[in-house]
């Protein structure tokens, strides 16, 4: 088994976080969006981690980039920091479905 770690999650920005609480309770993306950020809180590793190289241009600014995979080809994308030595953050960047994220990782 990886490395499991907890972590505290954020937003990349207000945009992010207000998209974030706008979506509909009663929709199953959203149960499917807090149930992987339940995850990542008790594991900041539970993603899958980007090979730098394929970190596209418009995330190239952070360290690193996760992806988790949702149902339905939805996948939500975060980096993690640790802003201290003791304590780790998973920054939630943007969620998307399949299409989009085929585009942003120019696999069509």
């Amino acid at each position: 088994m990886g490395i499991i770690r907890p972590s505290k999650v954020s937003f990349a920005d207000e945009k992010i976080k207000r998209a974030w609480e706008n979506l509909d309770k009663e929709d199953e993306l959203y149960n499917q969006l807090e149930n992987a950020k339940k995850n990542i809180e008790k594991n900041a590793f539970c993603g899958r981690a980007v090979i730098k190289k394929l970190i596209p241009k418009i995330y190239k600014k952070y360290d690193n980039l996760w992806i988790y995979d949702l149902p339905s080809g939805w996948r939500l994308l975060y980096t993690i920091t640790t802003p201290t030595k003791i304590e780790i953050i998973s920054v939630v960047l943007n969620w998307m479905n399949h299409k989009d994220y085929e585009k942003l990782f120019k696999f069509t």
